[in-house]
């Protein structure tokens, strides 16, 4: 990389002088969570690839070909469960990338975090792209999975700590904005890749190597954007007319000092925490990959209006409710974004430690209501159950950045988040796993389908009381973990850090950084637009299940 190139992306180039408007940069970063947030709807393309020798059926392996084998075949199609893979090692990676990577983010500034995530994440793509033009499967993962998992972590880590720096007054409100960008991703890019591979499809290709092509180059001219959008504050910045809390009088859960990141694994409180996280999304994401087989295997033909079991539908009744299904999946989606923002900014009120209480007990409450209510047979309820699980397994997500600046400080909270992910990455397995094995040994037993899911709600309501009990344990810090002033400034010093932007010695005198409330409003709107096509989208969705 040259020096004029290094110098564009250094984070001395990005502090923001007198006239900034702070307003630009959660616009920047859902830029960037947007893109990244398609891994979530991966599985648009499953069914196609599943596909791609075959284009009308799948062309079989033999019994010889096994998930190795299936990394090089070219004779015959991947399975959908072979393709899964992928999905779970998003997740992996997402969670160890940014744990590893996480302590460089906070040096090199979110600008370089960015493109490095928009170069791995859209190159990962297209490296696909051409695994799916040559069926090499190995392609695949090493594109998409493990270099689009690595720009996956770096993309989601790299605006939090600098948003809940220009949010001080309102961290939970900021991360929220920009972590609901990730649950929304999936809305704009499912059914934009459903159109794209609708388009391109031809009688000898189902269209998704094209579809990965032009969603790569979409994908980076957004991401880089908001990797240019990104700004930080001048050290010592705070918002005209806010006084910051004294941490131990006014709200002790909120400290001014700052902890180094690799001191983290030894502090119990991040592992509090870490245990919060984890049971929160174990306990969400374990219900999310089943709520449309859920939602059919227990209410059956009482969804389309016939007095049947899931059992004995005929082909066109399970096609009606597999419809109805994904409606109520929609729905889900929605709640999950919606809820990301709204518990997050709840929290700034609340507090975190209390909001956590709320999706624990609240949660409790719910997932124990499912059985009584999929017994009584109503949906209203059964699906309102979800709905505030969903919502508040976002909420989680988009919360606990905030969370880990007031207990650990604002210095280094990217890279101790980029730590505490490795939950998020423990419990995308231990979710699924819970709830997919519980189903098949309640079926093994002979237990009704309508009732396999019973003793799973019993066992996530156990898992949020050990989530509960985690977080009425976080306490304020003992000072021993804190920083020193000595090391507080060489952290300052290694993240390039300036008393001011002026001491840049850039062109322009102060004012310069001003931005056209016309410029505040573009950044906006080019979010805002696909997200709002995305609801739009999603809403169709939810329309077949209302109906």
């Amino acid at each position: 990389m040259s020096n004029a190139t290094s110098g564009l992306l250094d984070k001395e180039r990005i502090i923001a002088g007198p006239g900034f408007n702070r307003w630009l940069v959660p616009p920047a970063a859902l830029a960037i969570h947007l893109c990244i947030g398609m891994a979530y709807g991966f599985s648009v393309f499953w069914l196609p690839l599943s596909k791609a020798l075959g284009i009308k059926e799948s062309l079989k392996c033999g019994p010889d070909v096994g998930l190795l084998g299936q990394l090089t075949t070219t004779t015959c199609d991947w399975q959908i469960s072979t393709l899964g893979w992928m999905y779970t090692l998003f997740f992996v990676l997402l969670g160890t990338s940014a744990a590893t990577w996480g302590g460089w983010l906070e040096r090199a500034g979110p600008r370089k975090a960015g493109v490095v995530s928009a170069v791995c994440w859209c190159g990962g793509m297209l490296i696909s792209a051409l695994g799916i033009h040559l069926h090499q499967f190995w392609m695949m993962i090493l594109g998409s999975g493990v270099i689009g998992g690595i720009g996956l972590g770096l993309g989601y880590i790299s605006p939090v700590s600098t948003l809940i720096k220009w949010f001080p007054d309102r961290r939970g409100m900021a991360t929220g904005m920009a972590i609901m960008g990730f649950g929304g991703g999936a809305m704009i890019g499912s059914p934009l890749a459903a159109d794209l591979m609708k388009y391109f499809a031809t009688p000898d290709n189902v269209g998704v190597m094209q579809t990965f092509v032009v969603m790569a180059l979409i994908y980076f001219v957004f991401m880089m954007a908001g990797a240019f959008g990104y700004r930080v504050p001048e050290t010592g910045w705070k918002p005209a007319g806010w006084t910051p809390p004294v941490a131990q009088t006014e709200n002790a859960m909120i400290t001014n000092k700052h902890v180094h990141v690799k001191r983290v694994w030894g502090i119990p409180q991040f592992w509090l925490i870490w245990m919060v996280l984890c049971m929160n999304v174990s306990a969400g994401i374990g219900v999310l990959g089943m709520a449309s087989p859920m939602l059919q295997e227990v209410f059956g033909g009482s969804l389309i209006g016939v007095a049947k079991k899931f059992t004995e539908l005929d082909k066109a009744q399970l096609a009606s409710i597999a419809t109805v299904a994904a409606g109520f999946t929609a729905l889900l989606s929605l709640f999950n974004i919606g809820g990301r923002f709204f518990w997050a900014s709840l929290s700034d009120k609340l507090g975190r430690k209390m909001t956590y209480v709320v999706f624990f007990v609240l949660g409790g409450i719910m997932y124990f209501s499912v059985p009584s209510s999929a017994a009584a047979g109503s949906v209203i309820l059964f699906v309102t159950a979800f709905c505030v699980i969903l919502s508040m397994y976002g909420g989680g997500f988009a919360t606990v950045p905030a969370y880990l600046a007031d207990i650990f400080g604002t210095q280094m909270v990217g890279a101790i988040h980029g730590r505490l992910l490795t939950a998020w990455a423990t419990a995308g397995v231990l979710g699924p796993v819970v709830v997919n094995y519980m189903r098949e040994y309640q079926l093994s037993l002979g237990i009704p389908r309508e009732q396999v899911y019973n003793q799973t709600m019993y066992i996530l309501v156990g898992m949020l009381v050990v989530g509960l009990i985690c977080n009425l344990l976080v306490k304020p810090l003992d000072d021993k973990w804190f920083m020193s002033d000595a090391e507080l400034a060489e952290e300052k010093r290694l993240a390039h850090e300036k008393a001011a932007a002026s001491e840049l010695h850039r062109d322009g005198a102060a004012g310069a950084d001003s931005v056209s409330p016309i410029v505040v409003a573009l950044a906006w709107l080019a979010v805002g637009l696909p997200l709002a096509w995305g609801v739009y989208r999603t809403l169709l969705s939810v329309a077949k299940f209302l109906s």
